[in-house]
């Protein structure tokens, strides 16, 4: 531990912006710090206030200060201020910098300022395809500067940090794996009466599986639907996830296979409700092609749910040996996997136990532990220690 307390600064524009992805790894990053160390102070600076909703899913303590502009912005001053008025309004006395979002504010070294970046994935490298190209030359460009820039890089998966080595040439010793953890909710215990309301609510069937993402190719959603079809038994697929053009392809084959009765799309769930949809599937299953860690498989994890993951990229780490992996581009073979999975009761309960006792690793304490570790080393050696 640090031999006295730090002052730590983050960009916090999606924590106060985003309600998903790394809007929700910020305020889980920060929450589990003021909880397990109360020692220190952190400081979120963001360009407006954003949306009180996410801002309350802070805990409202001496430890945690939202920092606005010293003078309001608009429009395009407020990307500016993010990339370079921020590091004029810092404190003197701010122990180091961390960028949770793949960026770093231009000055940091010139004010001396250790800095320490997160970075997720890089799936705009690995799977150009799914972005336009001036993105791509944009995130390129910003990831890689901010990895040059940065004193230490946190990577959220093992595979994460093998492609900032391949990709950018990063030392791999310049790099450190800090896992994600979920929001504490998903580890408490749902009530049948919260249960009973929430499927009321979203008329919700009484037997499904889940499935948990923005609703985008890269997700593949669409292979479980195709399983489906393929499926003697029927089962019903409830997809909560924000809506994009892929969904009308989703949906399409859904009723030209005679699914579309059997699949529930929801675009609009309070997070607060996400638990009972986690608790009250049968099995969870994530099919994406790529991802940088891949949460929802911890939280169906932590809600006692058999899960189901893509092979391909980093979500054996968040699964656990104990979770079942299907090859993305095989509906059969996820069909198979779901009809052995549903019918076998012993199967489903040593899947449940397996995987908490697994996720038992990404408790807040292991993951503080962690990110402080890696802030004290940024921090000396800043001093030359």
């Amino acid at each position: 531990m640090p031999d006295k307390p730090l002052k730590i600064a983050y960009e916090a524009k999606r924590i106060t912006h985003n309600a998903t992805g790394l809007g929700n790894y910020g305020r889980t990053i920060v929450e589990m710090l003021a909880r397990s160390a109360p020692q220190n102070r952190y400081l979120l600076y963001t360009p407006d206030l954003g949306r009180e909703a996410l801002r309350k899913r802070l805990p409202e303590c001496e430890q945690i200060e939202f920092r606005l502009p010293r003078t309001p912005k608009h429009g395009l001053a407020k990307a500016w201020w993010r990339s370079a008025g921020v590091c004029r309004e810092l404190p003197d006395d701010v122990s180091l910098f961390h960028g949770l979002g793949a960026e770093l504010p231009w000055g940091l070294r010139k004010r001396g300022i250790p800095s320490v970046v997160t970075i997720h994935d890089l799936i705009f490298l690995r799977f150009p395809a799914y972005y336009k190209w001036f993105d791509r030359r944009i995130y390129t460009w910003k990831y890689r500067a901010a990895c040059r820039q940065a004193d230490r890089i946190i990577a959220i998966s093992e595979a994460t940090k093998r492609d900032i080595v391949d990709f950018f040439g990063i030392a791999p010793e310049k790099i450190d794996v800090v896992y994600q953890g979920c929001d504490e909710s998903f580890k408490r215990e749902v009530t049948d009466e919260t249960k009973r309301a929430v499927r009321a609510q979203y008329g919700l069937p009484e037997r499904y599986v889940l499935s948990v993402g923005s609703i985008e190719e890269r997700k593949n959603l669409l292979l479980l639907v195709q399983a489906a079809a393929r499926m003697t038994e029927p089962i019903h697929i409830v997809a909560v996830g924000k809506r994009t053009p892929y969904t009308t392809e989703v949906e399409k084959f859904a009723a030209e296979n005679g699914l579309a009765e059997r699949l529930h799309i929801y675009h609009d769930v309070k997070f607060a409700d996400l638990p009972a949809f986690y608790r009250m599937a049968e099995v969870f299953v994530y099919p994406s092609r790529f991802e940088g860690f891949g949460i929802p498989m911890i939280e169906a994890a932590c809600c006692g749910v058999p899960t189901v993951g893509a092979t391909g990229s980093c979500l054996e780490e968040a699964g656990g040996p104990d979770a079942a992996y299907v090859d993305p581009d095989d509906p059969q073979e996820l069909a198979d996997k779901l009809t052995e999975i549903l019918a076998d009761e012993e199967l489903r309960r040593r899947m449940t136990e397996r995987g908490r006792a697994y996720v038992a690793r990404f408790e807040p304490e292991k993951l503080v532990a962690d990110l402080l570790a890696v802030y004290e080393k940024t921090v000396d050696s800043k001093k030359g220690l």
